[in-house]
Protein backbone atom coordinates (compact mmCIF):
# COMPACT_ATOMS: atom_id res chain seq x y z
CA UNK A 1 0.00 0.00 0.00
CA UNK A 2 1.33 3.40 -0.99
CA UNK A 3 1.72 5.96 1.80
CA UNK A 4 0.82 9.63 1.49
CA UNK A 5 3.47 12.29 1.85
CA UNK A 6 2.17 13.13 5.35
CA UNK A 7 2.29 9.45 6.37
CA UNK A 8 5.81 9.06 5.01
CA UNK A 9 6.99 12.17 6.83
CA UNK A 10 5.33 11.04 10.07
CA UNK A 11 6.96 7.60 9.71
CA UNK A 12 10.37 9.18 9.21
CA UNK A 13 9.91 11.42 12.27
CA UNK A 14 8.80 8.48 14.43
CA UNK A 15 11.80 6.43 13.32
CA UNK A 16 14.13 9.41 13.85
CA UNK A 17 12.88 10.01 17.38
CA UNK A 18 13.41 6.35 18.16
CA UNK A 19 16.94 6.26 16.71
CA UNK A 20 18.00 9.60 18.23
CA UNK A 21 16.70 8.45 21.63
CA UNK A 22 18.42 5.06 21.40
CA UNK A 23 21.65 6.04 19.66
CA UNK A 24 22.09 9.76 20.32
CA UNK A 25 22.61 12.31 17.59
CA UNK A 26 26.15 11.34 16.66
CA UNK A 27 25.53 7.60 16.19
CA UNK A 28 22.07 7.79 14.61
CA UNK A 29 22.40 7.51 10.84
CA UNK A 30 20.11 8.51 8.00
CA UNK A 31 20.37 4.93 6.69
CA UNK A 32 19.25 3.41 10.00
CA UNK A 33 16.39 5.90 10.30
CA UNK A 34 15.29 5.22 6.73
CA UNK A 35 15.46 1.46 7.30
CA UNK A 36 13.34 1.80 10.44
CA UNK A 37 10.82 3.86 8.48
CA UNK A 38 10.84 1.35 5.61
CA UNK A 39 11.94 3.84 2.99
CA UNK A 40 14.98 4.74 0.90
CA UNK A 41 17.48 7.10 2.59
CA UNK A 42 17.02 9.59 -0.27
CA UNK A 43 13.45 10.14 0.93
CA UNK A 44 14.71 11.30 4.32
CA UNK A 45 16.92 13.82 2.57
CA UNK A 46 14.06 14.87 0.29
CA UNK A 47 11.80 15.70 3.24
CA UNK A 48 14.33 17.08 5.71
CA UNK A 49 17.41 18.10 3.71
CA UNK A 50 20.02 16.93 6.20
CA UNK A 51 20.53 15.09 9.45
CA UNK A 52 20.43 18.46 11.25
CA UNK A 53 17.12 19.30 9.56
CA UNK A 54 15.71 15.92 10.50
CA UNK A 55 16.87 16.33 14.09
CA UNK A 56 15.34 19.80 14.33
CA UNK A 57 12.00 18.46 13.10
CA UNK A 58 12.15 15.39 15.35
CA UNK A 59 13.01 17.56 18.34
CA UNK A 60 10.25 20.12 17.75
CA UNK A 61 8.47 20.36 21.03
CA UNK A 62 5.71 22.44 22.53
CA UNK A 63 5.98 22.54 26.31
CA UNK A 64 2.24 23.38 26.47
CA UNK A 65 2.84 25.44 29.57
CA UNK A 66 -0.21 26.46 31.54
CA UNK A 67 -0.90 30.17 31.83
CA UNK A 68 0.35 30.97 35.34
CA UNK A 69 -2.15 33.83 35.64
CA UNK A 70 -4.90 31.16 35.69
CA UNK A 71 -3.35 29.40 38.70
CA UNK A 72 -3.36 30.21 42.41
CA UNK A 73 -0.15 32.20 42.86
CA UNK A 74 1.09 30.00 45.70
CA UNK A 75 0.69 26.84 43.60
CA UNK A 76 2.48 27.86 40.40
CA UNK A 77 5.76 26.14 41.33
CA UNK A 78 4.14 22.80 42.17
CA UNK A 79 1.89 23.03 39.11
CA UNK A 80 4.85 23.64 36.78
CA UNK A 81 6.87 20.78 38.27
CA UNK A 82 3.92 18.40 37.89
CA UNK A 83 3.31 19.69 34.36
CA UNK A 84 6.93 18.99 33.39
CA UNK A 85 6.82 15.53 34.93
CA UNK A 86 3.85 14.72 32.71
CA UNK A 87 5.48 16.27 29.62
CA UNK A 88 8.68 14.26 30.11
CA UNK A 89 6.65 11.06 30.39
CA UNK A 90 4.25 11.84 27.53
CA UNK A 91 6.64 12.63 24.70
CA UNK A 92 10.05 11.31 23.71
CA UNK A 93 11.08 14.60 22.10
CA UNK A 94 12.19 16.24 25.35
CA UNK A 95 14.09 13.14 26.41
CA UNK A 96 15.76 13.03 22.99
CA UNK A 97 16.78 16.67 23.35
CA UNK A 98 18.15 16.08 26.82
CA UNK A 99 20.13 12.97 25.89
CA UNK A 100 21.64 14.49 22.78
CA UNK A 101 21.98 18.02 24.17
CA UNK A 102 24.65 16.84 26.56
CA UNK A 103 27.01 15.90 23.73
CA UNK A 104 25.78 17.73 20.62
CA UNK A 105 25.84 21.48 20.13
CA UNK A 106 22.86 21.54 17.73
CA UNK A 107 20.74 19.59 20.21
CA UNK A 108 21.86 21.81 23.09
CA UNK A 109 20.89 24.87 21.07
CA UNK A 110 17.49 23.34 20.27
CA UNK A 111 16.90 22.61 23.96
CA UNK A 112 17.92 26.16 24.89
CA UNK A 113 15.58 27.55 22.27
CA UNK A 114 12.63 25.49 23.50
CA UNK A 115 13.12 26.64 27.08
CA UNK A 116 14.00 30.27 26.34
CA UNK A 117 11.20 30.89 23.86
CA UNK A 118 8.53 29.08 25.85
CA UNK A 119 9.45 29.28 29.54
CA UNK A 120 10.66 32.88 29.75
CA UNK A 121 7.42 34.44 28.39
CA UNK A 122 5.38 32.27 30.76
CA UNK A 123 7.40 33.51 33.71
CA UNK A 124 7.26 37.09 32.43
CA UNK A 125 3.45 36.79 32.34
CA UNK A 126 3.54 35.82 36.01
CA UNK A 127 6.16 38.26 37.24
CA UNK A 128 5.93 41.08 34.73
CA UNK A 129 9.73 41.08 34.75
CA UNK A 130 10.60 40.77 31.08
CA UNK A 131 13.19 42.53 29.00
CA UNK A 132 16.89 42.25 28.31
CA UNK A 133 17.82 42.90 31.93
CA UNK A 134 14.56 41.73 33.48
CA UNK A 135 14.29 38.99 36.02
CA UNK A 136 12.16 36.68 33.85
CA UNK A 137 15.27 35.39 32.08
CA UNK A 138 17.09 34.72 35.35
CA UNK A 139 14.05 33.10 36.92
CA UNK A 140 13.53 30.95 33.80
CA UNK A 141 17.15 29.79 33.96
CA UNK A 142 16.75 28.82 37.61
CA UNK A 143 13.48 26.97 36.95
CA UNK A 144 15.09 25.19 33.99
CA UNK A 145 18.04 24.15 36.16
CA UNK A 146 15.68 22.32 38.50
CA UNK A 147 13.48 20.81 35.79
CA UNK A 148 16.32 19.77 33.51
CA UNK A 149 18.44 18.56 36.42
CA UNK A 150 15.68 16.24 37.63
CA UNK A 151 14.99 15.05 34.09
CA UNK A 152 18.68 14.30 33.53
CA UNK A 153 18.88 12.31 36.77
CA UNK A 154 15.58 10.51 36.24
CA UNK A 155 15.50 9.76 32.50
CA UNK A 156 19.11 9.78 31.30
CA UNK A 157 21.39 8.90 34.22
CA UNK A 158 18.60 6.84 35.80
CA UNK A 159 19.77 7.51 39.36
CA UNK A 160 17.77 5.05 41.49
CA UNK A 161 16.30 7.54 43.97
CA UNK A 162 15.24 9.90 41.16
CA UNK A 163 13.75 7.02 39.15
CA UNK A 164 11.83 5.50 42.04
CA UNK A 165 10.41 8.73 43.45
CA UNK A 166 6.74 9.19 42.68
CA UNK A 167 5.64 12.30 40.81
CA UNK A 168 4.09 13.50 44.08
CA UNK A 169 7.46 13.13 45.82
CA UNK A 170 9.22 15.09 43.09
CA UNK A 171 6.58 17.82 43.23
CA UNK A 172 6.83 17.97 47.03
CA UNK A 173 10.62 18.40 46.87
CA UNK A 174 10.98 20.65 43.83
CA UNK A 175 7.71 22.60 43.95
CA UNK A 176 8.75 24.94 46.81
CA UNK A 177 12.12 25.65 45.17
CA UNK A 178 10.54 26.43 41.81
CA UNK A 179 7.90 28.53 43.61
CA UNK A 180 10.66 30.61 45.23
CA UNK A 181 12.33 31.10 41.85
CA UNK A 182 9.03 32.27 40.40
CA UNK A 183 7.57 34.48 43.09
CA UNK A 184 10.27 35.05 45.70
CA UNK A 185 12.12 38.30 46.10
CA UNK A 186 15.29 38.54 44.06
CA UNK A 187 18.40 38.43 46.23
CA UNK A 188 20.25 41.70 46.71
CA UNK A 189 23.37 41.81 44.60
Amino acid sequence: MRRSSAQTKAGILAAARERFAADGYERATIRAIAAAAGIDPSMVMRYFGSKDGLFAAAAEFDLRLPDPRDLPRDQVGATLVRHFMHRWEADDALQILLRTGVTNQAAAERLRTVFVTQLTPTIAALTGAAGPLGQAESRAALVASQILGMALCRYVLRLPPAVTMTDDDVVAWLGPTVQRYLTGDAPAT
